[in-house]
C-alpha cells in the first residue's frame, strides 16, 4: 500500500508549570490506532493546495518539507495540518483578515467564515515519518509545530473533540510521554521538548522516520 501524504500540527504553550501541547485520544473503534493519544493531524485534501495562505512557509522550512514533494505540495502538507487541527479541535490558526478567499470546500469554507487565514511562516517542521509496511492505514507524515498564541478561539482546558479525536486538552509536556501513544508520536515529544529547551531551535535535528527492508531507519532532513 502506498503511503497517503498527511500532516500533524502540534500546539504548545508556555505557562508557570512549563510547557504543555495539545493532544487527543483517537477512538476505540478505529483501525488505525485505536485509543492511543495523538496530535490532530490527517491526510491531505486536494482544497489544500488551492488554498492561498496569508504567507508561505519559510524558506528553510519550505525546503525541508518539499524533499520528495513539489513546494506547492509542501504548502498544501502545511495547510492540511492547520485544517485538520481546526476540524478535529476547532482551534483556527492564522490570521485575521476583512476579506477572506472564498472555496468551494466545505471544510474550508467553514475555516473561512471565521474571517481568518492560515499563516505559514508561523510552522516548523519537527519530523517526518512513514508508516510501516502491513498495517490497515500507511501515510507519509509531516509533523509541524507552532505556538498557540497564533490560535483564534477559545483555546481553554477541555475543548470539543470531533468524534475521530476525543478527550482533546493541553497536557504537560513532562506527563505526555507517559500515555498511550504511538511510537513515532513518543520521539516526536522528544524532539518537541529539546525546541522548547533549545537556545535556537534551528539547530535541532529534524528527524525522517521510514523503514526499508524490514528495518526501522532514521535519517535527518
Amino acid at each position: 500500500m502506498r503511503p497517503r501524504d498527511a500532516a500533524t500540527l502540534i500546539l504548545f504553550r508556555r505557562g508557570a508549570d512549563g510547557p504543555r501541547i495539545l493532544m487527543g485520544q483517537r477512538h476505540g473503534g478505529h483501525v488505525f490506532m485505536p485509543n492511543k493519544f495523538v496530535f490532530p493531524g490527517g491526510r491531505v485534501d486536494a482544497a489544500d493546495g488551492r488554498i492561498a495562505p496569508l504567507t508561505g512557509l519559510r524558506p528553510e522550512v519550505e525546503e525541508r518539507v518539499a524533499r520528495g514533494c513539489s513546494a506547492t505540495r509542501a504548502r498544501a502538507l502545511g495547510m492540511a495540518a492547520i485544517r485538520e487541527t481546526f476540524e478535529e479541535t476547532g482551534l483556527l490558526v492564522g490570521e485575521p483578515v476583512a476579506s477572506p478567499p472564498r472555496t468551494r470546500s466545505r471544510s474550508w469554507g467553514a475555516f473561512l467564515a471565521h474571517g481568518v487565514v492560515p499563516s505559514l511562516e508561523i510552522l516548523d517542521l519537527v519530523a517526518r515519518a512513514i508508516t510501516p509496511p502491513g498495517l490497515p492505514r500507511r501515510f507519509d507524515a509531516r509533523f509541524f509545530m507552532t505556538d498557540a498564541v497564533h490560535v483564534h478561539g477559545d483555546a481553554h482546558d477541555e475543548l470539543a473533540g470531533s468524534g475521530e479525536l476525543l478527550d482533546v486538552r493541553w497536557i504537560p509536556l513532562s506527563e505526555a510521554q507517559h500515555l498511550d501513544l504511538p511510537q513515532i508520536t513518543a520521539l516526536v515529544i522528544e524532539h518537541v521538548a529539546m525546541r522548547l529547551a533549545a537556545p535556537d531551535p534551528a539547530t535541532v535535528s529534524v528527524p525522517f522516520v521510514r523503514f526499508q527492508r524490514g528495518r526501522s531507519r532514521i535519517d535527518l532532513l
